[in-house]
């Protein structure tokens, strides 16, 4: 007896293009040369936007792979240190491993979010 791929739904799909384009911003941002963003007022404001963008990333990664959280997370969790590292390379940016606790954070934040979410608005899971 063969098995049937589950394939995604087209909400599924469109969730999983949302979260790979999101992460290819949150890369091209954080590598840009800071001349080429907004100032930043004080450095607690860089801090809370690590956070928010990897909470979001954490959101619609779960929605988008709600088999795959574990993964998911520990794969972010790379490619914000990466992101640092990559930062410390470059010459116009710093990479600040504070920088990294924040995203983790912000990743930390993303399952106790969908907790307090509604189940109705949840993504629906996939065996």
């Amino acid at each position: 007896m063969t098995q049937k791929a589950i394939l995604p739904t087209q909400r599924q799909r469109l969730l999983r293009w949302g979260f790979w384009s999101l992460l290819l911003a949150v890369v091209v941002l954080s590598l840009l040369p800071t001349s080429y963003l907004p100032p930043q007022a004080f450095s607690l404001w860089d801090k809370a936007q690590h956070a928010l963008g990897f909470l979001a990333l954490g959101l619609l990664g779960q929605a988008a792979y709600p088999s795959q959280r574990i993964p998911l997370w520990l794969a972010l969790l790379t490619v914000g240190g990466a992101i640092e590292l990559a930062q410390a390379a470059t010459g116009w940016r710093y990479g600040e491993w504070a920088d990294w606790l924040a995203d983790a954070l912000g990743l930390l934040a993303a399952p106790a979010m969908q907790t307090l979410w509604p189940a109705r608005h949840r993504a629906p899971t996939q065996p």
